[in-house]
């Protein structure tokens, strides 16, 4: 059931980037049962309402394109407007362009990548950083993967060693890094920041070809996003946990 009010000054709110479909969906899900005011973020507004017509809890659909300035500005506003706060910000829109490796990969497809798993998720935390200082739990939880690890690549037993994709991979060890100095930054306010593998799960980022459930990947997200102040910050996680950078 979707619900749109606010149900009190102290219900923690939290926003979920492609919250319509697969690990999103789920993550939106899993937190509106922990008691949390969800806005369920989606390119496509229709497809947004849709998936929060499925889910029990206060979730609500925005119109948000990490990629579009004034879709940002809007979703502020609203949430704003709503809310006057957000407590977690889960980053988990993003893409794969492509497969091609280091020596083929076309720009055009790089600039893409790019564009979503890392200037999407720098713009949308910015724009939001006001209201999460507003927060109460001041927590964002960015979705990495290990193939952004450049330790794991370095090691020749890597299961994804011939996962070799320069776009998609260099991505998310970007997004790694703008992790590990916000959260320097913001260390001293309180937050906590981090970086979160939700394993090879099966959605169409991959064709479905994953080992894991999306039921099994919320579960790793929501941990780090529900964290208490003596949480982990500036941290690469796992199910099994820690992660090398």
């Amino acid at each position: 059931m979707n619900t749109a009010h606010v149900s009190g000054a102290q219900q923690p709110v939290a926003l979920v980037t492609g919250g319509n479909k697969g690990i999103g969906k789920a993550v939106v899900a899993r937190l509106a049962e922990h008691g949390y005011l969800v806005y369920l973020a989606s390119r496509d507004l229709a497809r947004g309402e849709s998936a929060a017509a499925t889910l029990q809890g206060e979730i609500i659909p925005i119109q948000l394109d990490v990629t579009d300035p004034a879709s940002l500005s809007r979703a502020v506003e609203l949430i704003q407007k709503r809310s006057g706060k957000l407590d977690v910000l889960v980053n988990n829109a993003g893409l794969s362009v492509g497969n091609a490796p280091p020596s083929g990969c076309d720009l055009q497809e790089l600039r893409a990548t790019y564009e979503v798993n890392l200037f999407g998720v720098v713009a949308v935390t910015q724009a939001l950083l006001p209201l999460l200082r507003a927060g109460e739990r001041k927590t964002i939880v960015n979705l990495s993967s290990e193939l952004g690890s450049l330790a794991l690549h370095s090691y020749p037993d890597f299961p994804y060693d011939k996962v070799n994709l320069l776009a998609y991979n260099s991505s998310k060890t970007a997004l790694n890094a703008f992790t590990v100095l916000l959260a320097k930054e913001l260390r001293d306010e309180g937050f906590r920041v981090n970086s979160v593998n939700p394993g090879f799960t099966a959605t169409d980022l991959n064709a479905f070809t994953g080992q894991r459930s999306v039921e099994q990947a919320a579960a790793v997200v929501v941990q780090y996003a529900t964290l208490g102040p003596d949480g982990p910050t500036a941290g690469f996680f796992t199910e099994g946990g820690s992660l090398p950078w």
